[in-house]
């Protein structure tokens, strides 16, 4: 019943060296459609089960799922180790399937794949799709990182069709909630589409996740937020270290990020492509959202929180519904926005259905933020309506196309008499 072991050899001194160790006790499984779970798991003697699989797959293991459609849920069980990581992917490059078709809506949460309290696991090559509920207290995931953990890795998956179906109801594409302590994750050239997603998000970290990395994903067709980053809503155990921080999210593509339409939100147009929701620390760049309602946001949902120390650089908003970039609270019963640098982007053609949030929409309690070498193009270039800002800095940008701006509700027609007003109020 044991896979098929990769032994390595080489002798040194009568001992084999750590990295011959490792490779020694590296082995993989493989699993097909036409298996059989009484198999050894080898090549030519498959696995029926992904579900078999996870019980074998200990440290050092690759599990291959071989070309087919499982309709089956995975919960991994073990942990890998740096010298002895875990991965679940796809045999070369064979199309597999995990469906949620036949998932029982019975639990509160239902996860295609969950990983729970690991370490040094990677999930590879997968189709992850087709999970859904009836119930508002059901939330449907296609992937869920949770409790605690490090150093795992969500790569070149396409997770879809995750939806829920109730007006009030929440699903996700991949959320990961630290509880506990989740260090070291990457996120990176994954597809999440076509999702429902109620109230919830298609990408969301949320409670407490530091160090990480979200590249070179493609997000498109969700009807609510692409990438969320969120803090202060009692995930984390620890309320210190309730919140998002001190990771990166660059080289994305969002596309026709939008709630219009979906039953939660009516004909509201409120997605952003990627939202701080009171992250700190965090590096959004060198990303494409485009044809959402909102390109990038920055604030805080909790009064008296923040969204802090966030650098927006290098990326590129083209024609969404609402706004190309937006910070600040979005009504004074929300928090806000402080020690923000937004610098060297690209907003053209933002504010497509004339809704006034401009290229860049200033919101509520928005403090020492800067706006560096950025060009706006369009006919409303800068938009701010409270009176609760402060310390705010505009140099070096370029305007094109501007006939007017709006700096504390007050409407000004040129730069320099905008930028003057700016700086004798803040």
């Amino acid at each position: 019943m044991k896979g098929k072991w990769l032994v390595a050899t080489v002798l040194l001194v009568g001992c084999a060296s750590t990295s011959d160790e490792a490779e020694s006790k590296a082995k993989s499984i493989y699993v097909a459609p036409n298996g059989s779970d009484e198999n050894s798991g080898t090549l030519k003697h498959p696995l029926k089960t992904v579900r078999q699989a996870t019980k074998k797959a200990t440290a050092g293991t690759t599990v291959y799922l071989r070309k087919g459609t499982y309709h089956e849920a995975m919960s991994v069980r073990y942990s890998g180790t740096k010298q002895q990581p875990i991965t679940f992917r796809n045999y070369q490059d064979e199309q597999v399937v995990l469906s949620g078709e036949k998932i029982k809506d019975r639990d509160d949460v239902l996860p295609i794949i969950k990983i729970k309290d690991r370490q040094y696991v990677t999930v590879q090559g997968l189709t992850i799709e087709a999970v859904q509920s009836k119930r508002a207290d059901a939330t449907p995931i296609g992937i869920l990182v949770t409790g605690s953990g490090s150093h795992i890795t969500l790569k070149n998956n396409t997770v879809r069709h995750i939806k829920t179906l109730v007006t009030d109801g929440n699903a996700h594409g991949i959320a990961v909630y630290g509880t506990e302590a989740i260090r070291h994750l990457t996120v990176t050239g994954n597809r999440v589409e076509q999702n429902r997603l109620g109230f919830s998000e298609a990408l969301v970290l949320n409670g407490n996740v530091k160090h990480f990395r979200v590249t070179k994903n493609v997000l498109r067709d969700n009807d609510n937020i692409g990438i969320d980053l969120i803090g202060y809503e009692g995930i984390a155990r620890s309320k210190k270290d309730d919140y998002v921080r001190e990771g990166v999210v660059s080289e994305n593509r969002v596309y026709r990020t939008s709630s219009y339409g979906n039953p939660a939100y009516g004909k509201e147009y409120n997605a952003a492509g990627i939202y701080v929701d009171g992250g700190k620390d965090l590096t959004i760049e060198k990303n494409l959202v485009e044809a959402s309602d909102i390109g990038i946001e920055v604030t805080s949902e909790h009064a008296g929180r923040y969204a802090e120390d966030v650098i927006v650089r290098q990326n590129d908003l083209r024609r969404n519904v609402y706004t190309g970039i937006a910070i600040g609270g979005y009504d004074a019963k929300r928090g806000g926005t402080k020690r923000v640098r937004i610098e060297q982007n690209q907003l053209i053609g933002n504010d497509t259905k004339g809704l006034e949030g401009g290229q860049l929409l200033v919101q509520h309690d928005v403090r020492d933020n800067k706006i560096i070498g950025n060009t706006f193009s369009g006919s409303l270039s800068v938009a701010h309506y409270f009176k609760t800002s402060s310390g705010n800095q505009f140099e070096k940008n370029t305007f094109k196309d501007t006939k007017r701006f709006m700096w504390r509700d007050v409407s000004y027609k040129t730069e320099q008499s905008f930028l003057k007003a700016v700086r004798k109020v803040e």
